[in-house]
């Protein structure tokens, strides 16, 4: 069964999404999380069910970000896309916070070839985890911001974010 919510963020509303989990911290499995206007954002379902109360612990990690006492998720997440898109998605989660790579440092971690670029950016654009697998962190190879399905103005704030608390509390904090 789908459940979902809504929670406030420092980037607006997001839409939660989850399964129910015997083994997720707090009972639900993450399937996406999405801002208004997101490309390809999940939209909520007829045969889907509101309960707040299922995200609790996704909520409560998801706050401990946006106050720079989180670097790195421990939300447990239902698995989708291709064999290739999980390998890409994995390069995401494992970009250490406060930190950025371009597509091809992506691409060469999966290893893909050079000529991949577009498939990572292609993979990296249908991640359906904004913020929990953080493809905010990956920037073209001239250092410059590009394709965030959130929004452009999220990933820098995303990224703001992040560099404000590098080395202050949250350096030290982890889920």
């Amino acid at each position: 069964m789908t459940v979902h919510t809504t929670i406030d963020s420092p980037l607006g509303e997001l839409l939660l999404a989850g399964e129910e989990s015997a083994t997720a911290r707090g009972g639900t499995a993450l399937a996406s999380l999405s801002v208004p206007g997101q490309k390809r954002g999940a939209t909520v379902r007829d045969d889907w069910t509101e309960d707040a109360g299922a995200f609790t612990e996704i909520a409560a990690q998801l706050r401990a970000y946006f106050d720079g006492r989180l670097t790195r998720f421990d939300i447990e997440h239902t698995a989708g896309g291709s064999d290739f898109q999980r390998r890409v998605w994995q390069a995401l989660e494992d970009i250490p916070y406060g930190t950025t790579l371009s597509y091809g440092a992506i691409a060469a971690r999966i290893g893909a070839p050079r000529a991949a670029v577009r498939a990572v950016g292609t993979a990296i654009g249908a991640n359906p985890l904004l913020v929990v697998r953080p493809c905010h962190r990956v920037i073209g190879a001239d250092g410059a911001l590009t394709g965030y399905a959130g929004g452009l103005e999220r990933k820098r704030h995303l990224l703001d974010l992040e560099s404000a608390h590098r080395s202050g509390p949250a350096a030290e904090a982890t889920a």
